[in-house]
């Protein structure tokens, strides 16, 4: 799971844009889907300058951005949709939290999208940014990923209502895919959660608390994710009330009201998952407990076993002359004898009381 920052973060100014993100080696590269019910056209390869003849504001244009190592690069983009350098600094801090922010001109929306780290307990991040103004929107991604392809493929095969909507009704279905991945992580925490749960029955190893822990702070990392989704989902609502940006049809409010109450919806799983954490950690402090009594219960035993036979051996011990039974032809195994009997009497009584 990648460390946030938010020390470097505060530093950054917005006017020096620099890109924060680990994937500093993606090449840069733009996609352009320009669609309508009836017609798709898709571009690929082309620069800023092209977008004049490319875009129609007829219909409903996607331009999906891939690397945002190229801080010029993208600045020309900015310059060109005249977006503000503080919504640039936001897209290329990738320290920042989820937020939205609304104007005449743009709705932006950045959010982190999380998954399972392959061969590993940690998540994986990336900063995901939306743009939405009117019959456009601009999403920015680290690096090309897979997040979205099922989206390209239903836009090209016309599958679904996704051609009839807007931009706004993409906005949508980009932010669920997304949000999907939350469900994919939060699944993947179950199942290593049960996997706990099952190795504390079984075993007290500490490396099964240090697991403990570690699904603990990755359960706390999604809920820290997912608390400023459910708020800016929640700010959705309002843009239907006030006057500042208008790009928005009536009926997309709805989509993203189901948005809001799957964020509640995940919110809650993660507080039953904590409780489950919690209930293995103290599983396996009373079964760590517990063993340590039945250690110290068996030594006792045993110490109470020898303690009358110790006794014994001290008094024969002794370099008295008239010692009772010292020159008794017998003696050693009467003593022997004796011995023996009052350590199965003693075991035969532990047992009667249920001691062991």
């Amino acid at each position: 799971m990648r460390k946030i920052k938010y020390k470097k973060g505060r530093k950054m100014q917005p006017y020096n844009l620099e890109y924060t993100g680990i994937h500093k080696s993606k090449e840069s590269e733009m996609q352009l889907f320009v669609y309508d019910d009836l017609n798709l056209t898709e571009y690929e390869d082309f620069k800023v300058s092209d977008l004049d003849k490319y875009i129609d504001e007829q219909k409903t244009n996607w331009i999906n951005i891939h690397g945002l190592n190229n801080v010029e690069w993208l600045k020309s983009i900015g310059d060109y949709f005249e977006i503000d350098n503080f919504m640039l600094a936001d897209i290329l801090n990738t320290t920042r939290r989820t937020k939205l922010e609304e104007s005449h001109d743009f709705l932006f929306f950045n959010i982190k999208s999380l998954l399972p780290a392959e061969h590993s307990d940690n998540i994986s991040v990336e900063q995901i940014s939306f743009l939405l103004k009117d019959g456009i929107l601009i999403s920015f991604q680290e690096k090309r990923s897979d997040f979205f392809t099922h989206i390209r493929e239903r836009i090209r095969t016309h599958s679904g209502i996704v051609r009839t909507k807007k931009a706004d009704y993409l906005l949508y279905i980009l932010l669920d895919a997304i949000m999907g991945n939350f469900y994919i992580t939060l699944e993947n925490e179950e199942d290593k959660i049960e996997e706990l749960i099952n190795l504390t029955k079984e075993s007290v190893d500490p490396i099964i608390l240090e697991k403990i822990e570690k699904h603990r702070d990755n359960l706390n990392f999604l809920k820290r994710s997912i608390i400023p989704l459910r708020d800016s989902l929640y700010d959705i609502k309002s843009i239907k009330d006030d006057n500042i940006f208008n790009a928005m049809e009536a009926d997309s409010f709805s989509f993203f009201a189901r948005l809001h109450q799957k964020s509640l919806e995940l919110l809650e799983q993660i507080e039953s998952d904590m409780g489950s954490l919690e209930s293995a950690s103290n599983f396996f402090f009373s079964a760590q407990t517990h063993k340590m009594n039945e250690i110290m219960k068996t030594l006792t035993i045993v110490s109470a076993i020898f303690i009358p036979l110790t006794f014994i051996v001290g008094v024969y011990g002794m370099n008295f002359e008239n010692l009772p039974e010292l020159k008794y032809h017998y003696g050693y195994h009467t003593v022997m004898g004796a011995m023996f009997f009052i350590v199965i009497g003693m075991i035969i009584y532990f047992k009667k009381r249920r001691w062991f």
